[in-house]
């Protein structure tokens, strides 16, 4: 490949990263390995079947294969029962390298019926008590739409927290649980550190109002209750951190806070994502040639970390919890002091991959800008996005085929709106906790769970995988197409420059001949005319 290598700088010495975090203390040397840990250890897991939860599952039986169950909290959707999702989930490519090293693996894979959103988290009697022997919990179910009524998001979010909360507390063999929240569960706060904050207001409360209150009545009062928070999602989560503290007494929990979660680096399989969002999605979209512009800051850092890295982080932080006798250990996992990158500078490396790496499905020649003016973008959204949208749109009515360009456009003006107080603002997210876990490995762990070598990772190489991985597990692009979709690609930019040099050639020809709208036609003849008067005369 021709991409140019580009390595950030990070904002800490890597040599001193390395030296302070292979130092094993006697901690270390007196507890089992990893894989020893998760040995016959029942796990219920929430949010399976999400991006984070399907990794984690398959991490998990990858790498501690002697675990003895994994119970996956799943609920019946669009008629398919648990049993036919699960399946469904162990079909993704994500499975394909374990299920040719060891298909029996999958066998320790339970679905449990329920709904985080539910009182007792919808189980039966019965799946309670399958599940009475549980010693590891790792709750990761969320919504994290920006949109959803407060109801729904404090029943998913907060709710469903003190639901896990209440579970555990019937378990005998606890050993640790592990909640998973966000890096930006306090948007207000422009340093965030790896500790609890002062609760906005008191989750109980908010529960309360939420199960008693007229829908109606809340949906009006959502923006006067949560208005100091840019949407509902962080406003739930940051109340459900609250209710992890306020049973850290009583269970031995652990936090765990990821910024944006994107493709795989490397485990299992690289460039492996199952969703558009964050700055994988902003390249596809581009590389599609249907995303031309975009409201935000170009300066503004995109916290984003590997969702294996994110992964090993989680495993490695519920085998250290488990040994620590009290306390609420709370992990930012993120890594935008050590890595980053701006913006501008991912848009700048999409533009070199996609020349070498293009899309089959491109509907027009890659590009497109970044804006902080919200003017400029609503008329680019208006002139680059709506109309060519909408005529594509025609087009496809009148060759039988069912229109969706509009329909795409504007769910990206809606995601565009609702991620614009995040791309215009930046946090520094300490992690001087997460970036310790790999400190405590045992030599035995390191090849397995290790992850600080993403520190020294290349940038350009790592979303070059990221949008090899999109074509292949999002658009579903075969890789040996890229030498037919680079002559498509060449063939749309060629086709964008003959268009653009007509739509402008048309328009000088209209301001500067056919209307003189700046009189410089008459100004020209005038000067002809007084020096070549034969010439007008003729």
């Amino acid at each position: 490949m021709r991409i140019t290598s580009h390595t950030s700088q990070p904002t800490r010495d890597k040599n001193e990263i390395f030296e302070n975090n292979r130092k094993q203390s006697e901690w270390t040397k007196n507890v089992p390995s990893i894989p020893e840990f998760y040995a016959n250890q029942e796990i219920f897991i929430t949010g399976g079947s999400g991006f984070l939860g399907k990794v984690l599952i398959e991490k998990l039986l990858r790498s501690c294969s002697e675990l003895k169950f994994i119970y996956i909290l799943l609920r019946p959707k669009k008629g398919k029962p648990i049993e036919q999702r699960l399946k469904e989930i162990l079909e993704l490519p994500l499975f394909e390298p374990l299920k040719r090293y060891n298909a029996e693996l999958f066998k320790k894979l339970i679905p449990i019926a329920g709904d985080v959103a539910d009182k007792n988290l919808g189980l039966s009697t019965a799946d309670v008590e399958r599940m009475k022997n549980v010693s590891i919990i790792f709750h990761s179910a969320a919504s994290v739409r920006f949109d959803d009524s407060l109801k729904d998001a404090v029943f998913m979010n907060t709710r469903g927290t003190l639901e896990i909360m209440n579970f555990a507390k019937a378990l005998k063999n606890i050993k640790v649980i592990m909640h998973v929240s966000t890096t930006y569960s306090h948007p207000e706060l422009k340093v965030v550190d790896e500790c609890i904050h002062q609760p906005y207001v008191d989750w109980r409360k908010t529960i309360q109002i939420c199960e008693t209150m007229d829908d109606n009545l809340i949906d009006t009062l959502t923006e006067l209750y949560t208005g100091f928070m840019p949407n509902t999602y962080t406003f739930t989560k940051a109340l459900a951190e609250q209710v992890v503290d306020d049973h850290k007494d009583e269970l031995p929990l652990t936090l765990f806070r990821p910024s944006i979660v994107i493709s795989a680096m490397k485990e299992p399989l690289s460039g492996w994502l199952d969703n558009f969002n964050g700055p994988v999605g902003m390249l596809i979209g581009s590389g599609l040639g249907i995303t031309r512009t975009m409201y935000c800051d170009p300066e503004n850092i995109a916290d984003f970390t590997p969702v294996d890295v994110c992964i090993k982080a989680m495993i490695i932080g519920a085998w250290k919890r488990a040994h620590e006798s009290s306390g609420l250990p709370v992990i930012n996992c993120c890594l935008s002091n050590y890595r980053n990158a701006t913006i501008d500078q991912i848009i700048e490396m999409g533009k070199a991959i996609q020349y070498e790496i293009p899309l089959g499905q491109m509907l027009w020649a890659p590009g497109g800008s970044l804006t902080r003016c919200r003017y400029s973008n609503y008329i680019k959204v208006i002139f680059l996005h709506l109309i060519p949208a909408m005529f594509i749109d025609q087009l496809l009515k009148l060759s039988g085929r069912k229109p969706f360009l509009a329909k795409i456009q504007r769910k990206i003006y809606q995601a565009n709106q609702a991620l614009h107080y995040f791309i215009l603002n930046n946090w520094h997210f300490k992690n001087d906790n997460f970036m310790d876990l790999c400190s405590h490995l045992k030599d035995q762990d390191l090849k397995a769970f290790n992850f600080h070598d993403f520190l020294e990772f290349d940038l350009v190489l790592y979303f070059s995988h990221a949008v090899l991985g999109g074509r292949k597990y999002l658009l579903g692009e075969k890789d040996e197409d890229i030498p037919r979709d680079k002559k498509k690609y060449f063939r749309m930019k060629m086709i964008d420059r003959i268009l653009k040099i007509i739509i402008y050639g048309i328009c000088f020809w209209y301001i500067f001949i056919r209307y003189d709208i700046f009189g410089i036609s008459g100004m020209y003849c005038n000067m002809v005319q007084r020096y070549h008067p034969n010439i007008i005369n003729y």
